[in-house]
């Protein structure tokens, strides 16, 4: 099962919005072949071992790190075609969130005569699956909130210098964390201030998350690099209702995907309406870069679930630009509390690794 588990996170950001799901294939004490679910979200990964496994699979035993589907969409269901290959044992992880599946495969396989083991490293499972889960659980996409900084927590200097607080191993593994989301999401001022790519780079993936940016105004460099890719790289835009109709032309001959957000009291975007919006567009894991308002703002709101930092080995001082930006907080109890995972060193930096409690 943990090899099971293993495979389907190896296609964490390349599925949505189906999970990302992984099958093994036992016979004999020997395994005869294993799935992934596919690039897309389709075949599912019962299907690729299954396919690989031919006739073999007949009298085997299917591990599968999520209950596998019995509802019928553009594919058939994964339960009948294990039962059709002759399985003779399924073990699956953890039970499916989906109405249309929950319970319903272990009920399906009995009356074939097919025994069923469930709950096997069931925590694990469903960290691997949380994105998808929370969709279904809440309309919420599962949300990494990732902030470099200094030592004193700044992420530039007073001129607003930024490039580069932490060393290179660092930010291999940030592109790397890109290529596990679904989409990386930041805000419209460092859209404009660091002119970034978002893209992911040199570490040999084939694919790109949708880049997403939280722009009220629209206001972001129409001659910059995320307007010159959109139509290479998916470049999702958020902005408000009262965005002028030339700026909504003109992102959208570059290419770009337009997401309308209602307005907070605050006559900012709303942070929870956007990301029930990129919820509902598919995207189940949302990676989000900063910059310190859009950051404070997703803490205040209670809508980050992991926090990883990059602390770096220098000191800015205080007239540089905050981790993150003001949040209003006037009592200590009131603070989101988060429960640290991993702490280890990359390169020169450090790595921190927060769950929310």
């Amino acid at each position: 099962m943990r090899r099971a588990i293993a495979l389907g996170s190896q296609g964490l950001g390349t599925t949505w919005p189906n999970p990302s799901v992984g099958c093994v294939l036992v016979r004999d004490n020997r395994v005869i072949a294993e799935g992934a679910t596919a690039q897309g979200g389709r075949p599912h990964a019962e299907v690729v071992a299954l396919s690989q496994a031919g006739e073999a699979a007949r009298g085997a035993t299917a591990y599968v790190s999520l209950e596998p589907c019995t509802h019928t969409g553009e594919t058939g269901p994964c339960a009948e075609a294990l039962i059709a290959a002759g399985i003779a044992r399924v073990v699956y992880s953890i039970e499916d969130l989906d109405a249309r599946v929950a319970g319903r495969a272990r009920a399906m396989f009995e009356a074939a005569g097919i025994t069923v083991t469930t709950g096997i490293l069931e925590e694990e499972a469903r960290q691997s699956h949380a994105g998808f889960f929370k969709v279904r659980e809440s309309g919420l996409p599962f949300v990494t909130l990732k902030i470099a900084t200094s030592i004193d927590g700044k992420i530039a200097t007073q001129s607003g210098e930024s490039k580069w607080i932490t060393g290179p191993e660092a930010r291999r593994h940030v592109h790397a964390m890109r290529a596990r989301h679904d989409a990386v999401l930041v805000g419209g001022g460092t859209a404009r201030t660091d002119d970034p790519m978002l893209n992911v780079r040199d570490i040999g993936v084939t694919h790109q998350p949708v880049r997403v940016v939280a722009s009220a105004g629209l206001d972001i460099p129409l001659g910059g690099n995320l307007a010159r890719t959109a139509g290479e790289i998916p470049l999702w835009v958020c902005h408000a209702a009262d965005v002028s109709d030339y700026m909504l032309d003109a992102w959208r001959g570059l290419g770009a995907k337009l997401i309308e957000v209602e307005r907070d009291a605050s006559r900012q975007l709303s942070v929870e309406a956007m990301l029930r919006s990129l919820a509902s567009e598919g995207l189940t894991r949302v990676y989000c870069e900063g910059g310190g308002h859009l950051a404070a703002s997703l803490l205040s709101a209670g809508l980050v679930d992991r926090l990883m930092t990059y602390t770096a080995g220098l000191v800015i001082g205080a007239d540089g630009m905050a981790g993150i930006g003001p949040m209003g907080l006037r009592n200590l109890p009131k603070a989101t509390r988060f429960k640290l995972i991993e702490a280890r060193p990359i390169g020169d930096d450090v790595l921190h690794h927060w769950q929310v409690i």
